[in-house]
């Protein structure tokens, strides 16, 4: 768990949210984020912002792709579909726990929901998709990403102006 741990920390936002990793193991993850005053999306009610479900259900289900013995594996969310159903209570932590309940060569499929009392009381459910083996590491250049080349990312194109004429 520890390698799976380190991953969690590596990851700026899990950390400033105070993501911790409450369990990991073949049947899925469950991480815990503590109740926070800079958390807090509605000043007037102490309701944590959507965005740090968002983000804890988004790393858990993550977490729950990885293999338990701390193998690292590349992924990158490819869909993450989430349903809201209740505001999180104030000054209460949200746990979330994810299984992932499919795996194919390129992608997993997770399922996954965030509580506070109980898993049987969900705020929010989501199932989500994730690429695995995508490569952390920027691609070779090829002819299509050489300085000047059409249609190399990040570079300026020349288009036709309106009414087809070009620059």
């Amino acid at each position: 768990m520890s390698a799976v741990l380190d991953h969690m920390l590596s990851i700026p936002h899990a950390r400033a949210i105070g993501m911790t990793l409450v369990k990991h193991d073949a049947s899925g993850s469950v991480v815990r984020v503590p109740y926070a005053e800079h958390l807090v999306g509605d000043p007037d009610t102490g309701v944590v912002h959507g965005g740090v479900l968002t983000a804890l259900l988004d790393n858990t289900c993550g977490l729950a792709v990885r293999p338990p013995d701390g193998e690292a594996v590349s992924i990158a969310t490819l869909d993450l579909r989430i349903d809201y159903m209740a505001p999180a209570e104030p000054h209460k932590d949200i746990f979330a726990e994810a299984i992932c309940y499919k795996r194919t060569r390129n992608i997993a499929f997770v399922r996954a929901s965030a509580y506070q009392d109980s898993p049987a009381e969900p705020i929010a459910t989501c199932v989500a998709a994730f690429m695995l083996g995508t490569r952390g590491e920027p691609r070779d250049a090829g002819p299509r990403d050489e300085p000047g080349a059409a249609g190399t990312r990040g570079e300026p194109r020349d288009l036709p102006a309106p009414g087809g004429a070009r620059p």
